[in-house]
């Protein structure tokens, strides 16, 4: 058959350049190395001949699809396979042409994303699988963004509880003092904030299983007098109706704003902070300037499965949108080292949670998950991506009031 010449060929061409120790076994039990070895680190298994062209043309997210979509299925580790197949797609990628044609297709559908209603539905498309979901990968106190080694030996939970406590140091953050903060997840940085830092913690989030869980947590901790939690868009927040606040902090949020509506952002945190307060954005980044180049078709498997609308700028863009915003930057700690180690914590725990996680979602969301930990562990380990602390204050602040060194950071 045509297909058959075809794939002794590919074959061929990938076990003389790429020399990859991955092996194809078709449906009909025909066999295909694509490099030279004694045992394969993994082995394919394609069900049928329509599966054929995710491998002929692959990217990332062609795929990652045949995997989710059952079209395929894989022996070997789950590290070996992230590795493999980020190798067979730089091997194979498809023309220039094609990638730019790619990157237009996904500006445009930027520019249709991020209203109010489709943010919402995105949020709650990936945050509201399930609390107990989240529950058997997650550490206890249920913290869903890098963790802070600071020795490099803690734990999960000793590493969340440390970078909570990073981000409350160094925003100076004292007893009484207003917080905001903008995507709250389950609370953990405001419970932190109320009993350790005495703080009046105010936080927001557009997860309804979020909300009512933090609501909660605050309730059983004794805290509804400090702590108050709700379910609504950061937009809506207004000085007149909601105050000013000492202090606000945006923790893994700013990816599901859009590059577009950054500066807008930015803005709306200007106007809710005080003259003297402070703020912090911890977020992810691309590596990359432009959006989609490089990323091999990650971004579009991540768009299409993971985050909707999820959109990572490079810093030199989040700068410059800040300064946009009123903002103005004095404090910039890359912790991409800290986001590698915590993706594979989370994505070691959530294989030894398999039979647990597919007992709460089907096989498909299954294999989303699964394939999108480790391969964001791999993607910042390799500096694909990268993740930020930003520390800033309103433009025109006055130089006195800036710290004289990051010392009181680490005291």
């Amino acid at each position: 058959m045509w297909w058959e010449k075809k794939l002794t060929q590919w074959a061929a061409n990938l076990r003389e350049h790429a020399n990859l120790s991955a092996r194809l076994i078709l449906w009909n039990g025909q066999q295909y190395d694509l490099g030279h070895f004694t045992t394969p680190r993994i082995i394919f298994h394609i069900h049928g001949i329509r599966a054929l062209p995710y491998f002929l043309k692959p990217n990332l997210a062609k795929l990652s699809a045949a995997y989710i979509q059952g079209k395929i299925d894989v022996e070997g580790k789950l590290n070996d396979l992230i590795e493999i197949s980020y190798a067979f797609v730089r091997q194979t990628l498809a023309t220039p042409r094609s990638s730019i044609q790619a990157r237009m297709r996904r500006s445009f559908s930027h520019l249709l994303a991020h209203s109010r209603s489709a943010d919402k539905k995105a949020i709650q498309y990936h945050y509201d699988v399930s609390n107990q979901f989240y529950r058997l990968w997650l550490d206890p106190n249920l913290v869903y963004s890098c963790a802070y080694f600071e020795n490099g030996d803690e734990d999960l939970t000793t590493a969340q509880l440390k970078k909570i406590d990073h981000i409350l140091t160094k925003i100076e953050l004292k007893p009484g003092q207003t917080l905001l903060d903008i995507g709250c997840g389950w609370g953990a940085l405001l419970l932190r904030a109320a009993q350790k830092f005495g703080a009046q913690g105010t936080g927001i989030t557009l997860s309804k299983n979020q909300f009512e869980l933090a609501t909660e947590r605050v309730q059983a901790a004794g805290l509804s007098q400090q702590i108050t939690i709700k379910l609504q868009d950061y937009r809506d927040l207004t000085p007149e109706i909601n105050g000013q606040f000492d202090r606000i902090t945006s923790v893994g949020m700013f990816e599901h704003v859009g590059r577009k509506h950054l500066p807008a952002y930015f803005t709306k945190i200007q106007t809710l902070l005080k003259d003297n307060g402070i703020a912090l954005n911890h977020g992810i980044t691309s590596s990359a300037q432009q959006r989609g180049e490089g990323s091999l078709g990650g971004d579009q498997f991540i768009d299409q499965y993971v985050f909707p609308g999820g959109d990572l700028p490079h810093l030199s863009f989040v700068l410059s949108a800040m300064q946009q915003g009123g903002l103005t930057a004095f404090d910039v700690e890359n912790l991409r080292r800290h986001y590698a180690r915590t993706l594979t914590i989370w994505s070691e725990r959530f294989e030894q949670q398999a039979p647990a996680v597919k007992a709460l979602v089907e096989e498909k969301k299954f294999r989303i998950w699964r394939i999108y930990l480790a391969g964001c562990a791999y993607a910042f380990e390799h500096d694909d991506t990268s993740i930020y602390q930003i520390i800033c204050r309103k433009a025109g602040c006055p130089a006195q009031t800036l710290p004289w060194s990051r010392r009181y950071i680490y005291r």
